[in-house]
């Protein structure tokens, strides 16, 4: 049982003054009780000697005194202990404060390890970006925007902070700077300066402050390669060993350039004159070969070939070199574009200086001399100093197989629902996702706006939005300042196709629209306008009529029908009037008269 201190000290005076007042047999010896335990009217009381007051006052005030002493004792104890605890506690906070304030600490320092204890790559994100592409920025732009604290790593095998791609093939070469190989800044169409980088270095956080920064940020790891991803144990290995767990994961790996099998079976002194055209790398490294060499052949007549050629056409003209463009279709841009508009491009590249072989397909490729022989199927040798393949993209997937995530086998990439997630916690955009578009069913995108609108949804996914890939993607080409178009949905020259054109005037050409729109990137300002209604009623203005083959196709529409219904539209020199062809997709509906929905685009006003 529990006993009180100052009650145990006084029962021991007791004890020991009992020889001075004996208490009589039968009666009750003193008691002591401590009033911590029993009621104050109880606190002390004593039987005495009957006849015997002065002993009895005695005994009262000895008692009394040891009581009031023991006490005291016990109080001074307690105040003692109490000042070393409050001592105690002003030195750990008086040290706390010191450390706050000593240089070279900061908000996000305080209270973690020193930074040269921190490891160099954090073994654990929240948010975990494969890919450091449009994609993955655009994501990490739309995660931070919704979560304004997320910490977000972006693993880049490229060894560039996120940059856009289309300047590569298209402004970047018009540029009289002959350092911008070396600032990556170019002038718009409409004369503004922009760099290639989506943002400076300074936008982003230190991989290795990551998980201590105050309030999150985006943190770039350049140069590293993801080889192998444990979706059930939400984890991924580097090509350096390194293990990053994560909570959420984004795939965003791109794709790779295509060879073409001839050159694929050249030896290396064919390989060593070749350019797969992609990167900044690339782009670098084909600026300085055009100024050393006589003549540079482009394989290849889509959006990236036709760009790359107007380009090397301008210098053609100016330092001489020769361009060759050869293709196996029977004009430019013959997969997308309908037969009369593709001969009608071929001829305006050829304008540019570029010599353009069409249904030529490569059979071989070999050195002779100094030189490379191409050999074509039908007879035909092209002799050149440099080989530019760009004959498509592959998706880069290889990934799948130690994540266990579907490969599609018709369009390739990996196979994604509308939300664009392989798995619950893993989402994938850009080139490598082969999603469901809820109006156009399985579809598989290689556009800068479709990088960017597929990283956003997937950024907002991520973050709780749930929301379907509903948008239209545009792309757009421009075969130099004068010429271009913007495209939206299924453009296929195999489908059936209906053009509208007009009388072009000097408004009509890309360097005008990014006048308007003040970007070079037009789906910077069209990636989310949508035409609210769209409706189609008798017009006394002129109906537009179609020119005939060899006419001068100055701005126009094509509709992609299938199955009467417009699937796909191509607004040639038209530009500012995407969201209207978004909404004319999204509807759906059949059109008995074209004619009156080329109106709608405006393509018969000056």
């Amino acid at each position: 049982m529990f006993r009180c201190s100052v009650a145990a000290a006084a029962g021991g005076v007791v004890r020991a003054l009992r020889p001075l007042s004996p208490a009589p047999r039968g009666r009750a010896a003193a008691v002591l009780q401590c009033h911590h335990l029993r009621c104050p009217s109880r606190s002390l009381t004593s039987s005495g000697v009957p006849g015997k007051a002065g002993s009895n006052l005695l005994l009262y005030l000895i008692v009394g005194g040891t009581v009031t002493g023991t006490g005291a004792y016990v109080y001074r104890s307690l105040r003692e202990n109490k000042e070393r605890f409050t001592s105690r506690v002003t030195t750990i906070t008086g040290r706390s404060q010191e450390n706050e304030s000593a240089p070279g600490t900061d908000a996000a320092s305080r209270g973690t390890r020193a930074p040269g204890a921190r490891p160099e790559v954090p073994s654990h994100v929240p948010f975990l970006l494969i890919g450091g592409g449009t994609a993955a920025f655009a994501a990490a732009r739309s995660i931070r925007a919704r979560d304004p604290g997320a910490r977000v790593l972006i693993v880049s095998e490229d060894p560039a902070l996120p940059y856009m791609r289309p300047p590569l093939s298209k402004e970047l070469w018009f540029s009289d700077d002959p350092k911008v190989t070396e600032t990556l800044r170019f002038k718009q169409w409409n004369g503004k300066e922009r760099s290639i980088y989506f943002q400076p270095p300074s936008f982003y956080v230190p991989v290795r402050d990551l998980p201590f920064v105050e309030n999150g940020g985006v943190a770039v790891l350049c140069g590293k390669k993801v080889v192998h991803m444990d979706v059930r144990g939400n984890t991924v290995k580097l090509n350096d060993g390194t293990q990053i767990s994560y909570d959420k994961c984004l795939i965003a790996t791109g794709g790779s350039p295509r060879n073409l099998p001839a050159i694929e079976r050249a030896g290396k002194d064919v390989q060593q004159r070749l350019t797969l055209f992609r990167k900044i790398e690339d782009f670098k490294s084909l600026e300085k070969i055009s100024r050393e060499v006589k003549s540079i052949t482009i394989i290849g007549g889509g959006f990236l070939g036709s760009e790359l050629a107007c380009a090397l056409g301008r210098r053609a003209r100016t330092r001489g070199l020769e361009v060759i463009q050869l293709f196996p279709e029977n004009g430019n841009m013959g997969k997308v574009l309908p037969e009369y508009l593709s001969n009608w491009t071929t001829e305006k590249v050829r304008r540019e200086g570029v010599n353009v072989m069409p249904n030529a397909v490569v059979k071989s490729v070999s050195v002779s001399g100094n030189r490379l022989v191409i050999k074509l199927k039908d007879g035909r040798k092209v002799e050149t100093d440099h080989i530019v393949a760009a004959v498509g993209l592959e998706p880069n997937v290889e990934l799948a197989k130690s994540a266990g995530l579907e490969v599609d086998s018709d369009f390739g990439g990996f196979r994604v629902n509308a939300e664009l997630q392989a798995r619950s916690n893993i989402w994938v955009a850009g080139d490598a996702a082969c999603f469901y578009d809820i109006k156009l069913g399985r579809r598989r995108v290689e556009h800068h706006d479709h990088a960017v609108v597929s990283g956003r949804l997937a950024g907002e996914n991520m973050t709780g939005a749930a929301k379907p890939y509903w948008h239209q993607s545009m792309f757009w080409s421009d075969l130099g300042p004068n010429v271009g178009y913007e495209a939206i949905g299924l453009v296929d020259s195999s489908l059936p196709t209906v053009g509208v054109f007009a009388k072009a005037t000097a408004k009509d050409t890309p360097k005008s629209a990014t006048e308007q729109s003040g970007t070079g990137i037009r789906s910077e300002s069209e990636t989310e306008a949508e035409a609210s209604d769209v409706r189609i009623s008798p017009s006394s203005s002129p109906t537009p009529q179609v020119p005939k083959q060899g006419e001068d196709y100055g701005k126009g529409v094509i509709f992609y029908l299938r199955d009467k219904v417009v699937v796909g539209i191509v607004l040639w020199n038209i530009f500012n009037r995407m969201p209207i062809a978004r909404k004319i997709i999204k509807d759906g509906e059949e059109h008995d008269d074209l004619n009156e929905v080329a109106k709608l685009f405006n393509i018969h006003e000056d």
